[in-house]
């Protein structure tokens, strides 16, 4: 790595926030930003929530099946210091972090200080509102604080954009009480568009959960088709 493309790095480091509804595929762009970092011969450093264990503590995979090991954080832990220590042994060439909604008000200050006094980028990547559209913590002070923020765009089974998730009970029915942390997947929530998440979540609409690996958009669907083919790319 030549000492030009390493200034030029440092220069742009920003923080920035990637922030969608679920299965929007924020996992699989962190890891393939990941991927392109280590193909430059570039080391990013992966932070993941210790609480989010549906495969193991310590790893990030995407439902696609793309993972990569990574550092799992507690709410306490100072993520600034933890890259500090790795710097050490090593350079850092970026650091991301995947469900960054479940960070604390100190560590994304910590990582302001990541991109502010060490000149490192910092890619978070998370959920914007919780199932009773409320800001979580982390999502709060990404907003107010990131460098750049990117939409990652679903789509509601409507057919229009979707921005806000639903937790379901077992028969489809909007759960308006609970833990606003409580981990799960399809099986749980639903991405919906604004005015659906008011029919399900106010006014009691059943919402049938379904897993958009398990099932392709209907034929004779041509709004959500159209959309899902309109829908442009994005990139890291």
């Amino acid at each position: 790595m030549s000492t030009s493309t390493l200034e030029a790095i440092k220069a742009m480091a920003k923080l920035y926030f990637y922030y969608s509804a679920m299965n929007a595929g924020k996992t699989t762009l962190l890891l393939q930003s990941a991927h392109n970092y280590r193909e430059r011969g570039m080391n990013p450093l992966l932070f993941t929530p210790a609480l989010d264990d549906r495969y193991r503590a310590g790893v990030i995979k995407s439902r696609i099946g793309l993972e990569s090991d990574a550092v799992a954080f507690s709410s306490d832990d100072d993520l600034f210091e933890h890259v500090q220590e790795n710097l050490a042994s090593r350079n850092i060439h970026c650091v991301l972090v995947d469900e960054a909604q479940f960070l604390s008000r100190d560590q994304v200050f910590q990582l302001t200080e990541i991109v502010d006094r060490l000149s490192i980028p910092v890619l978070c990547f998370g959920l914007r509102t919780d199932f009773q559209g409320e800001l979580f913590e982390g999502s709060r002070y990404l907003l107010a604080w990131a460098d750049q923020l990117e939409e990652l765009k679903t789509i509601c089974h409507t057919g229009k954009k979707a921005t806000m998730v639903v937790r379901v009970d077992d028969e489809g029915y909007a759960l308006r009480e609970g833990s606003q942390v409580e981990i799960g997947g399809n099986e749980r929530y639903v991405s919906v568009s604004r005015k659906e998440f008011k029919n399900v979540f106010f006014a009691g609409k059943q919402i049938r959960v379904v897993d958009p690996l398990e099932k392709q958009p209907e034929e004779d669907d041509g709004v959500q088709k159209n959309l899902l083919e309109q829908e442009p790319e994005t990139g890291a």
